[in-house]
């Protein structure tokens, strides 16, 4: 019977077998994260590069009245117009066909000066003018359909905004502007309102990242000391916030914290106050429902870092003539500052970028960036505001995230 002799396997075929299998591994592994990728591309990345495009986008006065500003450009912009800038937007204005455009530039230039809008659109119902006449007389004819086309702060204004791009809304969310020359200046203090705002945004969610976690760290240590059939029951309880939605939570905090709602009730029962505290519509009354929401998202890190801490650490450090107490705090706390700083970055981002409950529950001065956000949404319908701000909340949430990544390496480094 004849012997079959195995063909030797040559050490180049080999190689060339085994990039092949890792090229079929890698293909699979981006074949199953593609959906993903996809997924997180349109519904995360694209608005999000849409969001910044709008905070510098500038098309409304650029796209209608390009001949006004053509016609402006050699303007020193402290003179009268040049009769031609006058002809050049009877022309721009008689050119608009639908009526949307001529009110999103009215919109526009009346963010810059009060009164364009009705100017604007006075002009743009009254044209076109006869064909026929000079630069002279169309300047004249305007006039005297409007005085105001002779003030220079209309004329200023389209030719500070004739370009597309523009970082004027940038500029005015951190309380800059730029003067009629194009010099980047302070505004005044009367009209400085956005830094106190951003201000007012990070006192809140400091305050309520620092309730979050000396409300959450004794409970999640206890949950951690806990067997894990009990450990599992209460964070159950500890969920069950996730399953109400924010709004409806926010409701049932205004029926409890009101003058006669369950809280003061109670403590008007008890003796412990005279007359209803004011718990609603002010800051108090917000801390206390972003709190209670927010509470879960700051005890699920915690807890999962107290379980992997061993007990024995702490028995330990007792056994070597440490006190309970001292132990604590320099041996088992120590550990659980990665929990600490995950679960206060969680909370501090979400709170940063909260609506609903501030303009249910507070009052005028409670509101956060993202109420003003919402206003310019829609309420004035301006959308490169309302994206500059929001472009400012993302840096502040980088910023912050790429913090938290720098102080968790130096520990890393350091330990």
């Amino acid at each position: 019977m004849a012997m079959t002799v195995a063909k030797p396997v040559i050490p180049g075929t080999l190689a060339a077998q085994l990039r092949r299998s890792e090229r079929r591994k890698k293909t699979f592994a981006i074949s199953l994260t593609l959906p993903l990728l996809v997924f997180l591309l349109a519904v995360f990345i694209v608005p999000i590069g849409a969001l910044l495009v709008r905070a510098v986008e500038n098309p409304e006065v650029a796209s209608t009245l390009s001949q006004t500003v053509e016609a402006l450009d050699p303007w020193d912009r402290t003179s009268a117009p040049p009769d031609a800038a006058y002809a050049a937007l009877a022309a721009d204005l008689a050119k608009i066909t639908e009526q949307a455009d001529a009110g999103a530039l009215a919109r526009r230039l009346n963010s810059e000066i009060s009164g364009a809008r009705s100017l604007v659109m006075t002009t743009y119902r009254a044209l076109p003018f006869d064909p026929g006449l000079s630069p002279a007389q169309v300047k004249a004819h305007m006039l005297g359909l409007d005085p105001r086309w002779g003030e220079l702060g209309y004329w200023q204004a389209i030719a500070k905004n004739g370009s597309r791009w523009t970082p004027d809304y940038l500029l005015t969310s951190v309380d800059l502007k730029r003067d009629i020359q194009g010099d980047i200046v302070k505004v005044d203090d009367n009209s400085a309102a956005f830094s106190r705002i951003l201000l007012r945004t990070f006192e809140i969610s400091a305050v309520v990242t620092l309730f979050c976690l000396l409300l959450g760290y004794p409970l999640a240590y206890w949950l951690s000391t806990l067997s894990p059939r009990q450990a599992n029951i209460l964070m159950i309880l500890v969920l069950v916030p996730f399953w109400t939605s924010i709004l409806v939570r926010s409701a049932a905090w205004i029926v409890l914290l009101q003058s006669n709602g369950l809280v003061n009730r109670s403590l008007l029962e008890l003796g412990f106050i005279s007359e209803p505290l004011p718990l609603l519509f002010n800051r108090l009354g917000v801390i206390i429902a972003m709190v209670h929401i927010l509470l879960p998202f700051m005890i699920l890190p915690l807890y999962s870092v107290m379980k992997s801490v061993p007990p024995t650490y702490l028995r330990a450090a007792v056994s070597l003539g440490s006190s309970p107490l001292a132990a604590f705090f320099r041996v088992y706390v120590p550990q659980t500052y990665p929990g600490i700083g995950a679960g206060g970055l969680l909370v501090f981002i979400l709170s940063i970028g909260y609506y609903v409950t501030p303009a249910l529950l507070g009052g005028a001065d409670d509101q956060m960036l993202s109420y003003y956000i919402a206003q310019y949404t829609n309420v004035t319908v301006n959308w490169g505001m309302a994206c500059a701000l929001g472009a400012v909340l993302l840096s502040a949430t980088l910023v912050l995230y790429a913090l938290y990544r720098r102080v968790v390496k130096s520990e890393l480094s350091l330990g």
